[in-house]
């Protein structure tokens, strides 16, 4: 058997599979695009091609995500919040606090000693903070997202990006560029901008929730937003490899289950 977890991101698709030993034997990441229906049938494409077949009993598949109703070959959907909990205490079952920063939002999850979601926070409907908002700092200091990740991290003069939002935050950006503002500084700003956001969302859960943090979304690769979040957090960030995978991950897990009830 072959359990299929897919989380289609509004940014990035994640595919997972795991065997019948919880095994995690094929993983691939891609970029959603326009379409998450055009998504769901890539995925499909290259299960197949990795001589996975959806169409018969040997597979069982659930999908999450902002594009998860799109996956017509799903035979559950599951919301994302869940499939990150469960992904989570899978990869450490210390973890208490998850934050997910993704594309286009911000999650912050309490869970149990089970896995199980005790209460969550989302941010407001805006990108500040998000992948996205990295993304559009990024283009406007003409660096690439891995360049930035590490340029902060040897910053002396400790700038404040006044205003969270993309839009001001980005005239903030090119106003600090044109006073010949070191880059370094300047991404160390953003890092600190981004870490308060989430900070506050994660503090508004509460602390009695005694345990590890761990953060997932491919803004765990982000060197520079782990150092200014466990500053701002007061507490180490739980990171592996799988980080960007936990919601796929999540979902395959889902997958296991129904089929071994």
């Amino acid at each position: 058997m072959n359990y299929i977890g897919i989380d289609i991101g509004s940014t990035c698709a994640k595919t997972v599979v795991l065997n019948e030993k919880k095994e995690l034997i094929l993983e691939f990441v891609q970029p959603t695009g326009w379409s998450s229906v055009d998504t769901a049938e890539e995925i499909r494409q290259k299960l197949e091609f990795a001589g996975i077949n959806l169409s018969n009993e040997s597979s069982h598949c659930v999908a999450t995500g902002y594009g998860r109703i799109s996956v017509p070959y799903a035979d559950k959907t599951v919301t994302e919040i869940t499939c990150h909990a469960k992904g989570a205490h899978y990869l450490n079952p210390n973890v208490r606090t998850v934050i997910d920063i993704g594309g286009q939002d911000i999650k912050a999850i309490s869970i149990d000693e089970n896995g199980a979601v005790k209460n969550f926070l989302m941010n407001d409907k805006c990108a500040a903070g998000t992948g996205r908002f990295l993304e559009m700092m990024a283009r406007t200091l003409g660096l690439s997202l891995e360049e930035m990740s590490t340029k902060g991290l040897e910053w002396k003069e400790n700038i404040v990006i006044s205003s969270m939002c993309t839009v001001f935050a980005e005239s903030e950006v090119v106003s600090l560029v044109a006073q010949n503002k070191d880059v370094a500084d300047i991404i160390h700003g953003l890092n600190v901008s981004v870490a308060s956001k989430v900070g506050a969302l994660a503090a508004r859960l509460g602390k009695k929730n005694p345990g590890e943090y761990m953060m997932t979304g491919g803004v765990a690769k982000n060197p520079g937003i782990i150092k200014a979040l466990e500053e701002k957090l007061d507490a180490k960030l739980y990171i592996c490899d799988e980080a960007q995978l936990c919601g796929a991950l999540g979902a395959a897990l889902f997958a296991y289950e129904k089929c071994s009830v």
